[in-house]
């Protein structure tokens, strides 16, 4: 099971407190983007954390090696916006998945 967590780090450490209009659309793109990955199975969870420390977004993919972990990351759409956002990717060895959905 080769799973990545990818940290997306936004441009600035205020972010989103001070989104711009034009980031609030490339973060409707990124959310869609996401989803679809989500759907076909890549994507285990993705959404924002609310670090003290400053906010970042987490993404947990299943996927075959790091690199199809950067692939993904890198046709996000805020990553080709190049409006500053980047992503870490950190594999996790062992992970340890609920089977089913508990209400």
């Amino acid at each position: 099971m080769p799973i990545h967590l990818c940290k997306l780090l936004p441009p600035r450490p205020t972010f989103p407190g001070d989104m711009t209009p034009q980031e609030a659309g490339l973060m409707q793109e990124h959310a869609g983007y996401w989803q679809k990955l989500a759907d076909r199975g890549a994507a285990l969870v993705v959404g924002p954390v609310l670090d003290p420390a400053g906010a970042w977004g987490l993404a947990i993919v299943d996927v075959s090696d790091a690199a199809a972990a950067s692939a993904l990351t890198d046709e996000d759409p805020v990553i080709r916006s190049g409006s500053g956002f980047r992503y870490e990717i950190h594999p996790i060895p062992q992970a340890i998945l609920r089977t089913t959905h508990q209400p």
